[in-house]
């Protein structure tokens, strides 16, 4: 144990030198600890050269700061897993990148958070999302679509030329326009089997103005007979 006061302030690197075959198992003679300059933030100059040394970043970074952080692994080209607010699909520096394919979901879901000494301290169902650049089977399963599209059961946007898929489960499966879908679709997203177009919500600049909007209520949402709908992703058969 780490008298914590030698390093009250100041950040710690842990540097293991031995085989990383059974991490639970790991020889604690083996770990070297070392006591950094600063706090160890990530945008440090002592952090950022870390980085640099590492082959794959798997982290929980601060969700306020998880657009800056992924700034810096992009230029530093890692490849990463790291956890954030599911929220984070739509942010203007974010989704670009999904659209890009420079960056996905992870194969699971975090369902809660544990601290050192393995106490639950938040359950987090729904809330976060494992984002990454790494390969994983599941990016490439076919979502299963079985339902037959109407005029009657999905409806035009007011304000954009595409039709409302209130759940992913119910993406009709002979439609081949535009569908705005809520952002859980990212969860299923194959892209040999759909094209991202856009995002209802800072995937860019905020507005659909992007969209081709065929009259302007607004610019913000899509809407439906009048209603403002939460965010959503539109998406495109291939």
């Amino acid at each position: 144990e780490i008298d914590k006061d030698i390093f009250k302030g100041k950040g710690l690197k842990w540097e293991y030198n031995g085989e990383y075959e059974d991490l639970s198992l790991i020889d604690e003679s083996k770990v070297n600890t070392f006591l950094l300059k600063g706090n160890g933030s990530f945008d440090s100059d002592e952090c950022y050269k870390i980085m640099n040394e590492a082959d794959i970043i798997v982290t929980n970074p601060p969700f306020s700061l998880f657009r800056n952080f992924v700034n810096q692994l992009v230029s530093l080209g890692k490849k990463f897993l790291i956890i954030g607010n599911k929220n984070a699909i739509t942010y203007k520096e974010i989704f670009p990148l999904i659209k890009e394919n420079k960056l996905w979901l992870g194969y699971y879901a975090p369902t809660n958070f544990k601290t050192p000494e393995e106490a639950i301290t938040k359950k987090v169902n729904g809330l976060c999302r494992w984002f990454t650049n790494l390969e994983h089977d599941k990016r490439n399963q076919e979502l299963f679509c079985w339902k037959t599209y109407s005029a009657e059961e999905y409806p035009k946007y007011d304000n954009y030329d595409a039709i409302e898929v209130s759940k992913v489960c119910e993406i009709p499966k002979d439609y081949d326009g535009i569908m705005g879908v809520p952002i859980t679709f990212m969860d299923n997203y194959n892209p040999s089997q759909f094209e991202i177009v856009w995002t209802s919500d800072r995937g860019g600049d905020g507005k659909l103005e992007n969209l081709k909007i065929k009259n302007a209520i607004r610019f913000d949402a899509p809407v439906v007979n009048g209603k403002g709908l939460y965010k959503r992703i539109f998406i495109k058969r291939k």
